[in-house]
């Protein structure tokens, strides 16, 4: 099979599809669920643990939070304000042009490292 575009000169990860060669990230059915959040503030949810992976903090800048997602930076603060009402992440806000460090509530205990 061929692949263009993106997905030409990307490796190939063991056993992935063309759905899945680029990574995954699971997202907890109680936050698709959720229907006091919106659609942005669940994808974001979802862009945030992409970046946290294993652990429980990411810092991707809003800047690029938007372009990934298709949207304006606005809407990605008000996502991310969204989220912290709802006590889903919690913001550390470093200023002076670094990006803000997200801490990811409630993720799956599966991620975590065992000891």
């Amino acid at each position: 099979m061929a692949f263009v575009g993106r997905y030409a000169k990307t490796p190939f990860l063991k056993g992935a599809d063309l759905a899945t060669q680029q990574g995954w990230t699971g997202v907890p059915n109680f936050i698709l669920e959720n229907s006091k959040i919106s659609a942005g503030a669940k994808l974001t949810y979802a862009m945030l643990l992409k970046y946290a992976r294993e652990g429980d903090q990411c810092f991707p800048g809003q800047a690029r939070l938007a372009k990934e997602m298709g949207n304006g930076k606005r809407s990605i603060v008000r996502y991310i304000s969204e989220l912290e009402r709802a006590e889903l992440v919690s913001i550390k806000r470093r200023g002076q042009g670094r990006p803000n460090i997200y801490t990811v509530h409630l993720k799956a205990a599966f991620w975590k490292k065992r000891r």
